[in-house]
């Protein structure tokens, strides 16, 4: 059977987006994509960073803000005049909500959107190898590797245990809540810093020259508290620092128990009202961390059937 050409424009996604797996799903289904400019795609897909003014850009040097929404102006008033409007869609893997940009369908981590418009797809499930499901070409490349889901839903195992009694954290700044997460766990062990924010030689985490699962493989416990709370936001943290052997340590909303085995893992969030109060009695008792040692992630299959209908329909809508 012949595929059907789709053209997309993708604006304000990720440098690497074509590569990721709502391309790969799209051409899984049965069609070509032609990548396009906005003013002659069938499928428009807007990414976290085509809103200039979202919170989380507002880093940026001010002329860079002013010129990009200059761009977005421009890009926005030629889409108005055509006479026939593309099928757009607004795929964020950051902490934004699922309207933050206004398009036709959305795909977010946000939980409980009671609409045929929105799919949730939590960013640790574009790091999982989908192999499984015939679907090859995504990539997880700061790990190093796609995640085996067959891993996440195995125990931890008592491995983490024989080695150096210490963590790692890998980041590019300290904002809150990470700086609170890093002070409450070195009272009580080493913690050793990496990335961006310890060596300033290195610009971004793209170009760290290192991948993170063989820092990972030398610690007991990875400290990778999320960059923001919000019920539903789970990133690729907690998941990679599991397959790498480490007892992830995060700080998360506590709805990540959906996504998660809560039993897998430390979530310093509840701890905070107290000063972190039990974390010595977790991480000095050797019965609590076999308790941790013996318990799996991943609960239950997780696949992308939904995701494909999901988008299957949006790609009809965009070339019938």
């Amino acid at each position: 059977m012949r595929s059907k050409t789709i053209r997309i424009a993708g604006l304000g996604v990720p440098h690497d987006y074509r590569t990721s797996l709502v391309p790969l799903i799209i051409e899984h289904l049965g069609y070509r994509i032609q990548w396009a400019s906005a003013l002659s795609a069938d499928l428009v897909i807007y990414g976290s960073f085509y809103d200039v003014n979202a919170p989380r850009l507002r880093w940026l040097p001010r002329a860079w803000r002013q010129k990009a929404a200059r761009w977005v102006d421009m890009v926005d008033q030629q889409l108005s005049k055509r006479k026939i409007p593309p099928v757009t869609l607004f795929h964020t893997a950051e902490n934004l909500r699922q309207d933050q940009i206004k398009a036709d369908f959305a795909i977010s981590h946000d939980l409980d959107i009671d609409s045929d418009r929105h799919f949730r797809l939590p960013y640790w499930m574009e790091m999982i190898d989908w192999s499984h499901e015939g679907l090859v070409g995504n990539r997880n490349p700061r790990y190093g590797e796609l995640l085996k889901l067959e891993r996440l839903q195995a125990p931890l195992g008592g491995q983490f245990l024989k080695r150096a009694q210490k963590a790692v954290l890998i980041t590019s700044h300290l904002q809150e809540p990470r700086a609170t997460c890093l002070l409450a766990l070195q009272e009580l062990m080493p913690v050793d810093g990496m990335g961006p924010y310890f060596n300033k030689d290195i610009k971004h985490h793209h170009t760290s020259n290192f991948l993170k699962k063989e820092i990972l493989k030398e610690y007991a416990f990875n400290l990778c508290p999320e960059n923001g709370m919000y019920p539903g936001y789970v990133t690729e943290k907690i998941p990679e620092a599991f397959a790498a052997g480490c007892l992830p340590i995060t700080f998360v909303d506590e709805s990540v128990n959906r996504d998660f085995n809560p039993k897998a893992f430390m979530n310093l969030a509840p701890m905070l009202g107290n000063n972190f109060e039990q974390l010595e009695g977790l991480l000095k008792l050797k019965d609590r961390l076999e308790d941790y040692a013996n318990q799996p992630l991943v609960i239950g299959s997780p696949n992308t059937v939904g995701l494909q209908n999901f988008l299957g329909f949006i790609a009809a809508s965009a070339t019938c």
